[in-house]
């Protein structure tokens, strides 16, 4: 066990971090909702049939999908774009390991199986994390969309007013309003990432420089 958290730690406490808010948004979201519902005299949910309702559905979702369309775009983006000094990025003027041609590994016992069969599987297995991280990206983007027009309708009933199917709600200003103001936070916390390790330092992290190199030193190593 201790051998395998050693080996495993990071992902394990990011997991474990990840369903302790999970549980508490669920918790909090439940109370949110049934608060809203009792003060528009409507029923309340059970805490199960609440992880249905569009309001918690909705709320993941949303976040998801500007997660996801962040790490694709900084995956894929710092494939061919550079900040020089930056912890975040490949040096300009050196050449990147990342950038060999995989095909000249084919025949190394411990590649990945896609690199020693070669052909369509390795150019799939190549560009694999951009596009899982992309499709994560569409799934979450197609579930906001679907949690957020049944809570959007739920609202309209309220009102009295015409409901409307999951591919109108995708053209209202309420749910692009709900999707820009998550991918734009995505969006500054990269850049500040990207730019702050140029000059600031973690001893011991990866996504740190060495702590003594020089800030115009591009990459980690």
């Amino acid at each position: 066990m201790g051998r395998f958290f050693r080996d495993n730690g990071l992902t394990v406490v990011m997991l474990a971090l990840f369903l302790v808010a999970l549980l508490g948004q669920s918790i909090t979201g439940f109370h949110e909702y049934n608060q809203d519902q009792q003060e528009h005299g409507q029923p309340t949910v059970g805490y199960a049939e609440y992880h249905t309702t569009g309001h918690f559905v909705e709320a993941v979702f949303e976040n998801w999908e500007s997660e996801f369309l962040q790490m694709a775009a900084y995956v894929i983006l710092t494939a061919y774009l550079f900040q020089r000094g930056s912890a975040e990025s490949k040096d300009p003027d050196k050449a990147a390991p990342q950038d060999e041609d995989p095909a000249a590994a084919k025949n190394k016992k411990d590649a990945p199986w896609p690199v020693r069969r070669g052909g369509l599987a390795l150019k799939l297995y190549q560009n694999s994390l951009f596009a899982v991280l992309f499709l994560l990206f569409l799934m979450s983007f197609a579930l906001h969309a679907a949690g957020g027009a049944k809570e959007y309708n739920e609202d309209q009933k309220a009102h009295g007013a015409p409901v409307v199917s999951t591919v109108e709600y995708v053209g209202t200003s309420r749910f692009w309003f709900e999707s820009f103001q998550n991918w734009q936070s995505e969006f500054l916390s990269v850049a500040a990432i990207v730019l702050l390790s140029i000059w600031l330092r973690q001893h011991g992290s990866p996504e740190s420089k060495p702590v003594a190199a020089p800030h115009s030193q591009t990459g980690n190593d």
